[in-house]
């Protein structure tokens, strides 16, 4: 059976994976995808609660279960947003490592989709700690939501060790999303597109919403809200 809910279906489509704990799904995050769907035309961004993050010691406050029930009212009625169960709990509870499952995903949607990946600045200044993460752009191009006005020099010093990035083309504007692309090169002469979208302002924290309840209706949907609300969860 497909990891997918929905699966891709016609030639050339743009898919980006969009991971993490989702703990709980708030309006940053849909904002963010809803920019990278116009800024590079995609198709789908899929929604993927993980099950274990590996550099998570404690793991998530709510359960997968609780996650995958937020995030699938999260983005309930939103264009071109689906859920993924890609990084789903795995068998025996071992970590969810980002470039497996991009792999499996790549084989699974076939060589007619273009996949991406969709990160937060706060993952991405991370990424030097994943496994295996100088990979993970060759395997799919990462379209990363950074700080606004975060120097370039910054985003270099937070790549994997023996990747380097060099701008290809100006920043501009796509459909209204302010753009800038880069290349990356790993040592073995690969290169990777790199999607920067630097403008967008967006200070919102799931670990402040979980410690103030007063936050909830402000920063999620009414839906997830709701929800938090009545299963009784981050008190």
């Amino acid at each position: 059976m497909s990891q997918r809910e929905q699966k891709a279906t016609g030639d050339e489509r743009r898919i980006a994976f969009f991971g993490g704990s989702f703990d709980p799904p708030h309006r940053g995050h849909l904002a963010v995808a809803h920019a990278a769907r116009l800024a590079l035309n995609l198709d789908t961004v899929l929604f993927a609660p993980v099950g274990t993050q590996p550099l998570k010691a404690h793991g998530a406050t709510a359960s997968f279960e609780d996650r995958l029930a937020m995030t699938r009212l999260a983005t309930k009625g939103e264009p071109g947003l689906e859920i993924s169960l890609a990084d789903a709990p795995t068998q025996g509870g071992q970590p969810n490592y980002t470039l497996e499952t991009l792999v499996r995903l790549r084989a699974e949607l076939g060589p007619e989709c273009a996949l991406f990946f969709l990160l937060g600045a706060d993952s991405f200044f991370g990424l030097q700690k994943w496994h295996r993460a100088a990979e993970i752009p060759f395997t799919a191009p990462l379209i990363v939501a950074a700080r606004p006005g975060e120097p370039a020099e910054g985003l270099k010093a937070a790549l994997p060790p023996g990747l380097t990035m060099e701008p290809v083309k100006d920043p501009l504007a796509r459909n209204g999303v302010e753009i800038q692309e880069f290349l990356l090169r790993n040592g073995t002469g690969e290169s990777a597109k790199f999607y920067l979208l630097p403008g967008l302002d967006i200070r919102i924290s799931a670990s402040a919403i979980r410690e103030d309840a007063a936050r909830t209706r402000a920063w999620l949907p009414d839906a997830v809200a709701e929800y938090v609300q009545t299963h009784g969860l981050y008190r």
